[in-house]
């Protein structure tokens, strides 16, 4: 008698678990269950120094994210959970100065501005900017770094977007 109840509780809370109010997936996401879409529009570079790739690089990796961790189909334009934005800022600058007046370090940071719209609760809709940055040795040339440098950037960037976006932590 006693097994048929803990089964019995054992199902309503399986129950309960189930019909919460969102989806919830590994990455930690918190996604509303009638949220079906979503999309990224591209982010066009708007700083004065313009790295040629970044725009590209940085929507994609957007998109790949959105993909990769949620449930969520890709659509071109108006998703239930919409980002758009530009890239504001791309800038190097010394950041360590030695004894004689020189830079040992640069620092290379990358600013995004994001509106984002959740079409099912709009009192999650942000606009935002974020930045992040890396330092790199002034014996270097930002050519020969730049490469490896925004792909940090823009991974760190991504996930700062994500979890302001879907992680209600």
């Amino acid at each position: 008698m006693r097994s048929k109840v803990k089964i019995a509780i054992l199902l309503l809370a399986l129950a309960c678990i189930g019909h919460s109010c969102g989806i919830y997936s590994f990455s930690g996401a918190s996604i509303p269950a009638e949220a079906k879409t979503v999309s990224v529009d591209y982010f066009p570079n708007h700083a004065q120094l313009v790295n040629p790739t970044l725009s590209n690089n940085f929507t994609n990796a957007l998109r790949d994210a959105m993909t990769n961790q949620t449930t969520l189909d890709m659509v071109e334009t108006g998703g239930d959970l919409a980002f758009e934005g530009e890239i504001s800022d791309y800038k190097t600058m010394p950041v360590a100065i030695t004894s004689g007046q020189t830079a040992a370090m640069n620092r290379l940071t990358v600013t995004v501005k994001v509106r984002f719209s959740n079409r099912i609760d709009d009192t999650k809709d942000f606009e935002q900017s974020f930045s992040r940055y890396e330092d790199y040795p002034s014996d270097q040339d930002l050519n020969s770094v730049q490469e490896s440098l925004t792909a940090t950037i823009i991974e760190a960037l991504v996930e700062d977007i994500f979890n302001k976006a879907l992680v209600n932590w």
